[in-house]
């Protein structure tokens, strides 16, 4: 089992749940961020601290947010690893209710 990054994180980016990830799990891309599965070790910390409520277990997720699962493993292996809070984007807070973002994930 693991946590994953879903779609609600996308242009929001908060990274509080980076700062408390015990293995560096998190990987940072432009706009988004991603779980590395082979670093998570299910202690969901990170769900807690997530403002967008963007981060689920890979076994809770909707059917319609499970492709997410292959998305984190698959841009872990590029992304680098982040492990401090960072100011979240300045329009962050615009996209916390915004539906259907995927088409805004940048790679």
């Amino acid at each position: 089992m693991t946590y994953v990054v879903t779609e609600s994180c996308i242009k929001c980016k908060f990274t509080a749940c980076v700062e408390v990830c015990p293995t560096d799990a998190f990987r940072e891309g432009p706009n988004f961020l991603v779980i590395d599965p082979k670093w998570c070790i299910d202690c969901s910390q990170c769900s807690a601290e997530c403002p967008a409520k963007a981060i689920e277990r890979d076994d809770a997720l909707p059917e319609e947010l499970k492709h997410f699962i292959a998305l984190n493993a698959e841009l872990a292996k590029s992304w680098p690893v982040i492990t401090q809070r960072k100011t979240p984007p300045v329009d962050a807070d615009e996209w916390l209710l915004v539906k259907d973002k995927l088409k805004f994930l940048e790679r």
